[in-house]
Formats: C-alpha cells, structure tokens, sequence
C-alpha cells in the first residue's frame, strides 16, 4: 500500500527533529525509515510490532506536540527570519506544524546582538500557520451571527480578488473567529498600479553631490565644530532609532509594465506593512458581498453585524523583559513606546518619520502639526507670563488700585434690588488688584504680540509641512487621487456620468439633490446654533436670580462675596451644560453630514469637522462672548434700571470692572475641558483594557494569546478617526488668542496641557487603540482654514476686549483730557491721580423713597442730580467713546497690516526645497527614459537582435 506524495513531502521535513528525540529503547534505523518501509515492516512484523509502532506514533505526537508549545513560548520573545514567500494557497483549516518546528533553528538570541546588529523583526504572530505569510488585515465576527450567507460570499469574493484567508478561533472566546488576511505579490501590484501609490525606482544622488560640491572648507569646519558640541537634549539620539526604510529615492506610480524600473531588492519589503494594509482595506471596500451594484463593502457589512471590526495587526507587544539599549527593539511598536510614548521623553523632538511610518501620513501629519504648535506655544506663554508677572509687580503701586482701596467714604448703590446693602469702595480693593494682574500696560502690547505670533505660527507651518510632504514623497499626491465613498457610490448607482478628467463614468449626484440636502444641513445647524444660544439665555437668568439669593445668605463668606459665588456657579453650570450639549452636536453633525451624501472620505471629514467646530465654539464661547461685551452694558442707572419680563433686574459689573467676569470664565472653562478631555480620551480605554485583561487573566488555561486576538481586547480608534483630535487643539488655539487680552495666562496653561497631551496621544495610540489603518493626507485639510479664520477673529475680538471690556482706553482719555497731567502727555502713574472718581458718577437716594437718604455711586459718566440736566450723558463719556471707536479701527488695521506683510515675506515653501523638486521632477523623467531604452536594449541583446542607442 503506498502514500500519495502529498504525504511523504509533509512527513519528510519532521525526520531530523524525530531523530533527535527518539527514545534509547527504540532502533535509530527506524527514526530513519521511509513511510513505505515502516508500514511493510508493520504489516510484516504482526500484532505486537504494530503496537509498538502505534505506542511510538503516540510519542512522537507528544514530542511533536511539546515542540510547538516550545516554539511557540520562544517566537513570542524573539526574532524570527521570514524565507522567501510561497503564494500557494494552503486550507484554511490545516496547520504545518513542521514548518514551525523547523522555524526553531532559525531563531536569533537577542542576548549576543551588538547595537550594529539590532534590527526590528515581526514576531510568529503576525504570519499564517505556515510561518511565511504575512498577515495585513484582520476581519472578526461572531459564530452566532446570522449573516453567513454574506459573509461567505464576501470571503469568496475576496480570494476571487487575489487575497488569501485563514480562520482562527478566538482561544478566549468560543464564539469569536478571527480572519487573516494575506495580500500576494501579484495582487499588491495589481492594486498598487490601480491606486497610483508610489514606489521608489533610484536612489537621490544628484542634490547631495552637487550640495557637497559646494560646500566651502570653512562651512565645512563649521560642521566638525558643531559635531564635539554637546548634543541637544530635546532630539532622539539617531543609534537609538533603527534603519528605517529608504525614503531617498526617487518615486514614480507604480506600473506592472514597467516594474523593471523599480529598486525591487525584497518583494516581502518592497510594499511596507502600512501600505499592504491600505491596499487590502481598500479592495474590502469595493469587493461585493451580494448581487447588485450597492451591495458591497467592509463598512456596510460592519454596520448589519455581518463582522463585528476590522483592521490591521499591531507588530507585536509594545513590552519586552529586556531593555531595549541592550537588547535592540522587538518592533516598532516597541521603538514607538520607548522613544515616543513614554513620560520620560516628554522633553524630547517626535521620530516622526517612525510615526509616519508604523501609522501612516495623515497621523504623523497631526503629530508633527501638534508638535510644532507645542513648540511655538514656549515664546507665546514666556511673554504672556512676563505680562502677568509685571501686572504682579506693579498691583501695589497702581494708582487705581490705590484710590479704590483708600476709599472709605464712597459709598457704592446697592446692585441687586432686595438684600444688597450700600457698600464701601474700599470693600473692592481685592478684585481692583487682581484686575491689574489681568488689565494693566502690558495688554496692548501683548494682543498686538499674540496676533502676530497667529500669523507666524501658520507661515511657518506650511514651510514645514512643505518639507514634510517632501520628505514623505507626497509633493505629488493630490485630491483627485481620493476614491468615490462606497455609500455615494451605493446612492448614486443608478445615475452616471463622465468623469472629465479620466473620462470614466462615475456615479453622479444631481444639482438639486445636492442643493436640497445642503439646504437641510444648514437649517438644522441654524437649529443647533440657536439652541446654544437658549442655554446661554438660560444660564444668564440663573444668574439674575442666583445673585439676590447669594447676597441674603446666611453665611457670612457667601454674602460677602455674592458675586464672585454667582459668577463661579454660573461658571459651573455652564460648564455641564457645555459637555452635555457636546454629546448631543456629534450625533447631530454625524447625522447632517451623512445627510448631505459627501463624495469622498476627504470631502465628508471637512463637512463633519466644519459642523463640528461650529457647534462647539459656539457652544464654549457664547458665554464668554456675552460676558466681555454684553454684561452691566445695559443695565440702565440707579432708579431706571432695566429688568428682564420687568422681574430681573440686569446684572452689573463689579466696580473694578467686568474683566474679573472674564477671566474667570475664561480659566475656569479651559482647565476643566482640558482637564476632562484628557480623562476621557485615556481613562476610558485605559479603565477598559484593564477589565479585559482582568478577565482573561482569570482563566487559567490561556497562557499567551496571539497578536491579533490582544488587538481585538483593545479600544478602536475614534469613530471619526482625528477630528477630536484635531477639534480639541483648535478650540484651544481659539482660547489662546481670541481673547488672550483678559486672560495673558492661557498660552502658559495651553503649553503646560500640550506636553502632556502628545505624550498622552502616543500612549494612547501605541498602547490602547487597535492599529488604525495608515491612511495618507499631504495637510491638516480643512483646520488650516479654521485656524486662519481664528486669527482674524482674534485679531477684532482682542481689538474689542481691550476698547470695551478692559478701563484701558477711560484711563487713557482721563490722562491725556481731564487728568493732572493734561496736554503734557500720560508719563507716569501720577497722571491718573482722581481717575476713579471722575468714573463714578452719583445718584441722590432720595429719589427712592422715604426712608433713602445721602448719595451713592456707580459706574457711569452722567451729570450729578444738581445739574440742570440731571443723570444725562457727559462730554467725559463721548470723548471716552470715540477713543474706543478709534481705537477698535487703529488696532485693526495696524495689526491686519503687521499679519499681511510677515505672510508676503515668509513663502510658503522654502526656496532651495523649491529648486530641488523642479530639479527632481526633470531628472525623473529623464531617469525613467533612460531605464526603459535600456531594459529594451537587453531585451534584443537575449534575443540576439542589433540595436542602436537611439530610442527604438
């Protein structure tokens, strides 16, 4: 009876490792038979000798059995070299328990590696059973689930594509099955080609000759100086980051038709793991799971629980018993976590590159944005603490708050109607101090700086994302290159037209449609935006009545300080409707922006992140908003005062001011933000995984579970992927200079948050999160528009705070037109000497009724009751607003002026980056000229015909 040869290839490669762990009792010339003599000497040796064959079988299985788990365990903690992939398809089922056998000899010790023998490897893990294919995508679903008929047929579809599928089942969970998904060669390059990705043909070398050319000797000698310096502390020591791949080349589209033109050293290398990874996310996509042209795509069939996640594997544990100066990185998400992720590096640049490598463009794009803002964040918050700093220094010998805190004979009117008793002016000398902290020389300047520093922040920004587009070969990758969103394509099957462009048909979205939908969008926006607005109508009333109750309380330190009281819980409740309103805007932004049926991926995250940004900075500042320009502006004057419904008298600024309001709304909601955004992005996930791992731990049996199995325990990324990310920093860039005139401090409290933010993200992001899938962007898309946006406003919000909100410009009128000092010039504090009295303006309490007698001040320029026109508005109070008038209009286009001209100055990409991707682009094509006459001139030299060195 003889064996197929199936059977004698499966069974030869176990002979050497059976050989070695024979028991002595048994013939060494048995271990060494062919399957044919051991089943004819079976046969021929009887009963007995078939037992002991059969007991040795069993051995033999047990050993086999012992060896996997060995090298199993010894995989998980070392470096295993990959052969040559094999593109044959295997069962899904089947297991080679051979070839990991076998794969033990190959295992490297990481214990004799010297730091020039370090390299980063993928652990067993990440391949088949087989031990050769790699894995690049991972699909889940439950046994349970009634979806098997689409599920089947989107897997046969998939292998009908060219991709290869392994089941796996969960070792924690019985009824969750993993699928592994392998991308060949032949299908990456079909795809590749499809998707125009670009692929590297030759290395650079004319720019760095002709750069070391020029070099002079003494620019030379500059740079050896430089080299015995002390290194700079903030950047990653380049021995401790590995050879990463080579991004010096020159790139074209890949073309199966001209693959001779391609650097193909390695073709398990050639295509890295972020770009296997966005090929076969992009082939789930487009592959059909039913008949019809809507049925397909991995989106839909996660959304009907045909799979419950996809995505790709992580390279193994970001954790390793040995250190990694010693012993070398396991992968890269352990050289990420080290060199990135960790605390310690909190002080240290980003590897960006490693970034963008293991995470793709578009996140290391937000890190390197999020980093460079971080860091021009460092001279904002040194000026606005030297502008606190002086307010600190000169609170005691400010003019103002001496008059203030002297006056105890004033006599301030009550502000509320029912429990407010006359007060002192000196009872306000603490809140006149702390708004010279806030309100004092500096501030003018400081807006003047923070606009400026807008402008120079985004110049210099679209410099370096110059360079980083360079860098990354994405000078070339445009818009155009987006595919269609499956769900446009799903909507709009059934209507077509031609792409102008690639002359295509392609699903097209009629006029009107379009029109209608965006109509519907906008009004339900309108809708969301007049809703924050009520909240803040409502919080307003709250306040209105909260004051009257604060100020008859029965502790003594409440009704003392009513107004601080009403003011902080104001603050409070604000701040809880702020956070629950913001639940309520993602899934009204999510439902109007899948409403207007975007095109594309990009054109849906721009619509979403629009909407998004609307409803929350309208939803953060409206009360800021109302607080700088609206609060005590129309409260009327003693005896005539405005109520709201003729109930709730209007609320009045404090005698030192409204500022005081300001920042301490300003801080309040800027602490607790950031403070529970931090929470929630990393407690959540972190509270979690901990629980998962809790769980698992529990079971005894599970001794070591496999990549893609820790993957599924862990957190997907954020639905709408950056947009939070991208949403929190915005908004904190919008608190740092629209109103940075109140409240010079927010910078100093943005960088502090900031440092620890980036840290938080890539903990987050290495450690938390399945492996988002690399996605690639050339910009921060539609933030940069927002950003810009924000600093025009800044520009008129700051304008405004300093004319309206702050004393800055009466004090400058008083000392210029009615001071001491009058038409000599304001040249010291003595020229606001009797500036507070001339603001305060006096009511006779007569007027009243019986039982109010004597007089009482308030904030106003009015005429005294003796005049013969009594409580009318004085020449004082029309010189006051004029200066505010001129001042809004001098500020403004002084400092538009200032942002214009810096931006004509500052190109938006370097000159010599310029030069040299022009230069490039020329040399490309000559380059790929020069390599097809020359593959087509081998071609006739091996088939033996003459050939000229013209083009054929």
């Amino acid at each position: 009876m003889n064996m197929n040869k199936n059977e004698i290839k499966k069974e030869q490669p176990l002979k050497p490792s059976r050989s070695q762990t024979h028991p002595q009792n048994l013939s060494k010339h048995s271990s060494f038979n062919s399957p044919n003599q051991i089943q004819a000497q079976l046969f021929s040796a009887g009963p007995s000798a078939s037992h002991k064959i059969a007991e040795h079988g069993r051995k033999m299985d047990k050993v086999e059995s012992n060896l996997y788990k060995l090298s199993s365990s010894a995989f998980s903690d070392s470096c295993l070299d990959v052969g040559k992939d094999s593109y044959v398809e295997d069962s899904e089922h089947g297991t080679d328990e051979a070839q990991l056998i076998k794969a033990k000899v190959t295992i490297r010790k990481p214990e004799g590696m010297t730091k020039k023998e370090m390299k980063v490897t993928a652990t067993p893990s990440l391949f088949f059973k087989d031990g050769k294919k790699r894995i690049d995508y991972i699909l889940v679903y439950k046994k349970s689930s009634l979806q098997v008929e689409k599920r089947s047929t989107f897997e046969r579809n998939l292998r009908e594509e060219g991709l290869m599928l392994e089941r796996e089942q969960s070792i924690t969970n019985s009824d969750i099955m993993f699928v592994k998904i392998h991308c060949p060669w032949d299908t990456l390059c079909k795809y590749a080609e499809r998707m125009n990705i670009r692929m590297p043909f030759r290395k650079k070398c004319y720019y760095t000759d002709w750069k070391n050319r020029t070099l002079n000797s003494l620019y030379r000698k500059t740079i050896q100086l430089r080299s015995w310096l002390p290194k700079n502390p903030m950047q990653l020591d380049k021995e401790a980051l590995p050879d990463l791949e080579e991004t010096d080349c020159y790139t074209a589209p890949f073309s199966r038709a001209r693959m001779h033109h391609f650097t193909i050293t390695n073709k398990d290398t050639f295509f890295n793991n972020s770009t296997r990874s966005r090929i076969v996310h992009h082939v789930l996509q487009r592959t059909k799971y039913e008949d019809g042209k809507t049925k397909m795509g991995i989106n839909k069939l996660l959304n009907n629980g045909t799979y419950e996640a996809s995505f790709p594997p992580h390279e193994g544990s970001y954790q390793s018993r040995h250190p990694i100066k010693t012993h070398g990185a396991k992968n890269h998400r352990h050289l990420l976590y080290k060199r990135w992720a960790c605390w310690g590096m909190w002080y240290k640049y980003q590897p960006l590159d490693l970034i963008r490598r293991y995470f793709g463009e578009k996140i290391g794009l937000y890190f390197a944005w999020l980093g460079w803002y971080t860091g021009m964040l460092i001279p904002a918050a040194f000026v606005g603490l030297f502008v606190f700093l002086y307010g600190v220094f000169t609170m005691h010998s400010s003019q103002v708050s001496k008059e203030i805190c002297q006056a105890t004979e004033i006599l301030m009117c009550p502000m509320c109607e029912r429990s407010c008793m006359l007060q002192k002016l000196n009872e306000s000398c603490i809140y006149a101090k702390v708004t010279h902290l806030f309100d004092n020389g500096g501030t003018v300047f400081f807006a003047i700086f923070m606009a400026i520093w807008a402008t120079v922040f985004l110049e210099f920004w679209k410099r370096r994302r110059a360079v980083l587009t360079y860098d990354w070969d994405l000078i070339d990758w445009e818009e155009e290159e987006e595919n269609v969103r499956p769900q446009f394509e799903r909507k709009y099957a059934q209507v077509e037209r031609v792409n102008p462009i690639t002359g295509k048909p392609e699903p097209y979205q009629p006029f009107m449609d379009k029109l209608l939908r965006l109509m519907i969008s906008i009004l339900g926006i309108f809708l969301m935006i007049s809703l924050v607005l009520t909240t803040v109508f409502a919080v307003v009333v709250y306040r209105l009545v909260a004051m009257e109750h604060f100020a008859s309380f029965k502790w003594y330190f409440v009704k003392k300080y009513w107004q601080f009281a009403t003011s902080g819980t104001g603050v409070c409740i604000n701040f809880v409707i702020i956070m629950f309103l913001n639940v309520v805007y993602e899934k009204v932004a999510f439902f109007l922006t899948n409403l207007e049926q975007p095109r594309t991926e990009l054109e849906w995250e721009n619509s979403y992140a629009l909407k998004m940004f609307l409803f929350q900075f309208v939803n953060l500042n409206s009360s800021i908003f109302y607080i700088a320009f609206f609060l005590g502006r129309f409260s009327g004057r003693p005896g005539k005062y405005n109520k709201l419904f003729d109930r709730w008298r209007l609320e009045e600024c404090h005698p030192s001011g409204c500022l005081i309001d300001l920042c301490l709304q300003m801080s309040v909601i800027m602490v607790l933000k950031q403070t529970w955004n931090n929470f929630m992005e990393l407690g959540y996930p972190l509270f979690h995984n901990w629980w998962t791992q809790h769980k698992i731990k529990r079971n005894e049996q599970v001794l070591k579970l496999p990549q893609w199995e820790k993957d599924w325990n862990l957190q997907p990324m954020n639905l709408h992927g950056l947009i939070d990310e991208y949403l929190e920093m915005v908004l904190q860039f919008g608190f740092v200079t629209i109103f940075v005139a109140a409240f010079p401090l927010a910078p100093l409290l943005a960088l502090m948050n900031n440092i620890i933010e980036i840290r938080l993200d890539a903990y987050k992001f290495v450690t938390q999160w399945r492996r988002p899938l690399p996605a690639r962007a050339t910009n921060i898309g539609i933030w940069y528009g927002i950003l810009e946006g924000i600093g025009v406003l800044a520009v008129i919000t700051n304008a405004f705070v300093i004319a309206i909100t702050s004393d800055y410009i009466p004090r400058f009128v008083y000392a210029f037109r009615y001071g001491p000092c009058k038409g000599q010039g304001y040249s010291q504090e003595r020229c606001l000497k009797g500036y507070v009295n001339s603001s305060l303006s006096v009511f006779d309490l007569s007027e009243l009724g019986p039982g109010h007698s004597g007089y009482c001040r308030y904030r106003d320029y009015r005429a005294p009751p003796w005049s013969s026109n009594p409580y009318e508005l004085t020449l004082q109070f029309w010189h006051v607003l004029a200066a505010r008038l001129a001042f809004i209009i001098v500020f403004e286009h002084l400092v538009f002026g200032i942002k214009s001209f810096i931006a004509y100055l500052i190109p938006d990409m370097p000159k010599d980056l310029s030069d040299r991707v022009r230069r490039e682009k020329y040399l490309v094509q000559e380059m790929m000229y020069d390599a097809e006459l020359e593959h087509l001139q081998k071609q006739r030299k091996c088939h033996g015909k003459h050939y000229h060195q013209e083009w054929p």
